[in-house]
């Protein structure tokens, strides 16, 4: 028994040998280190996270000091409350919670700063610029809704919808195919970031379903309907939560022998309509089914008024060839169609970005929450950006029409994004890290619209995403943890419902609307 104690004892001081976190009151005490030379430099961190916006409730930015050295001392200080000081051998730098909690909460709107110092092998210590960052007033919604999968695949397994803290490290599996006999699990919605109304999509076995959950109550639709030729797929809330505004795609995978992204996806056919909860029916305009375009991604506007789409000119005859003639110069535009949710009555389609104007392809159209701001991306060609290098993020201003190219883009793929429930944070699925692998960035967008530096998702050990061979897909954010269990999701699956049937409406001009955009194609 003493031999037992004797080596916990020596573990011990071995361990706090090697990292010791010692605090102190106030920002002006001196450092522990008096000699040193200055690099006129900012030290290379890795992840990244220099000159950047912090949400107030984010959990620790751990990072890894990219420096040669034997002794590693960071101080981590704000205006008010006590620093955080850690001494290590190592280059890991591992931020303790409570401390980073307290001090992030003194300091809304102040800088966070940084004091780098490093030892070298053969000389004394060097001092780097110090790294200032700064913590904003708007906190981040507490969770994020993804999917992990493999990031190379053609076939459905191993597919999970997982939720994480943002405020910590905790991650929970929300959903598994292996319950549904490793069927395609997808597009996670949420009703105004919350998730007491989402939406969730099994593509496959036992047969395509729309889950539902609406509050408290569990249930699943089965999304093969006769509106398209393909389940229900993309969709997107009402503000109203009655509505949901869905496409029906048929999409197929392909790949190619070479090239920097050697998978490809085109959807052959497409079409949008809603789905009326409380009636169990569908409703839509003949307008978002015509039988020439390509109708996908829709997108209600926060006042209810619009449903955003996109929508390209099918240029081939044959709609189960894959891949199909001129697929890579399929380009969409951004539309829109006006709506009365209480006389459920239609506008007309209008155009509000055209790809002959921009040359690229628009997708993934998302509206801030308070309505000023749409953010989406434009690609080379095709609807699915994510599997594009040439895929970049845009911010339109909704009140003059004029966009931009984002600073945060990468020169691979940036793709899916999604808001805060505040309009403050957005997150967004990029490949700049590694080719085939999809990470979660924030960024803060700021009153007139300009986006902050990205933040990666911290993990608590700094090189995680190193060595993790899964991709994050579809990421969204919550208010909430999801509360529905995984027993509840199969049930429902268990015995979906069909839809009562499906309704064209064709009454329309709700609001002022442009001239038809077809006439461009035609």
């Amino acid at each position: 028994m003493k031999t037992l104690y004797k080596s916990i004892f020596i573990f011990v001081i071995i361990l706090l040998s090697a990292v010791s976190v010692v605090f102190h009151c106030g920002n002006n005490d001196t450092a522990v280190i008096e000699n040193y030379t200055e690099a006129e430099r900012l030290p290379v961190l890795k992840p990244d996270y220099t000159k950047i916006i912090i949400p107030p409730n984010i959990a620790p930015l751990n990072f890894l000091i990219k420096e040669p050295g034997i002794r590693y001392y960071v101080k981590i200080y704000s205006k008010n409350g006590r620093s955080i000081e850690i001494s290590s051998s190592k280059p890991s730098v591992i931020i303790p919670m409570k401390a980073w909690k307290r001090l992030l909460k003194e300091n809304r709107n102040n800088e966070l700063k940084y004091e780098i110092y490093v030892k070298k092998i053969n000389d004394g210590w060097t001092k780097y610029k110090t790294v200032k960052n700064t913590i904003s007033d708007y906190e981040i919604d507490k969770y994020l809704v993804y999917r992990l999968i493999r990031p190379i695949y053609n076939i459905w397994k191993d597919i999970n919808i997982h939720q994480r803290n943002l405020e910590n490290y905790k991650e929970t599996r929300v959903f598994t195919n292996e319950s549904i006999g490793a069927g395609c699990v997808n597009c996670h919605t949420f009703h105004k970031n919350s998730p007491e109304k989402m939406l969730m999509h099994i593509r496959s076995a036992p047969k395509p379903t729309m889950i539902l959950v609406n509050n408290k109550t569990v249930s699943s639709i089965f999304s093969q309907t006769p509106f398209g030729s393909a389940s229900i797929a993309y969709s997107s809330w009402h503000p109203n939560g009655r509505y949901v505004g869905f496409s029906v795609n048929k999409v197929h995978q392909f790949f190619h022998s070479s090239g920097e992204e050697i998978r490809d996806v085109v959807d052959n056919d497409s079409a949008i309509g809603v789905y009326d909860i409380e009636t169990n029916t569908i409703i839509t305009p003949k307008s978002l089914s015509d039988s020439e375009l390509l109708e996908t991604y829709p997108c209600w506007s926060p006042d209810g008024n619009y449903l955003y789409y996109c929508a390209a000119p099918i240029l081939w005859s044959d709609r189960n060839a894959i891949p199909p003639e001129n697929y890579k110069m399929v380009k969409y535009s951004l539309m829109r169609i006006g709506f009365n949710p209480e006389s459920r009555e239609w506008g007309n389609p209008e155009t509000i970005l055209s790809s002959k104007e921009t040359g690229l392809s628009i997708v993934h159209p998302k509206i801030s929450p308070d309505g000023r701001y749409l953010l989406f991306c434009m690609a080379e060609y095709g609807c699915f950006s994510i599997y594009q290098p040439s895929s970049d993020l845009y911010m339109m201003n909704l009140k003059t029409l004029e966009y931009e190219h984002l600073s945060i883009n990468s020169d691979k793929s940036d793709s899916y994004h999604c808001w805060s429930s505040s309009s403050r944070w957005i997150v967004f699925s990029s490949k700049r890290m590694a080719d085939i692998f999809a990470r979660p960035f924030f960024s803060y967008i700021n009153e007139d619209g300009k986006a902050s530096k990205p933040i990666l998702l911290p993990q608590k050990d700094p090189e995680f995403y190193d060595s993790y061979i899964k991709t994050y897909n579809v990421p969204e954010l919550i208010t909430s943890p999801i509360k529905t269990t995984r027993r509840e999701f199969e049930k429902a699956i268990s015995s979906p419902k069909n839809i009562k049937g499906v309704k064209s409406i064709t009454k329309a001009s709700p609001v002022k609307v442009k001239d038809s955009p077809w006439k461009q194609y035609r």
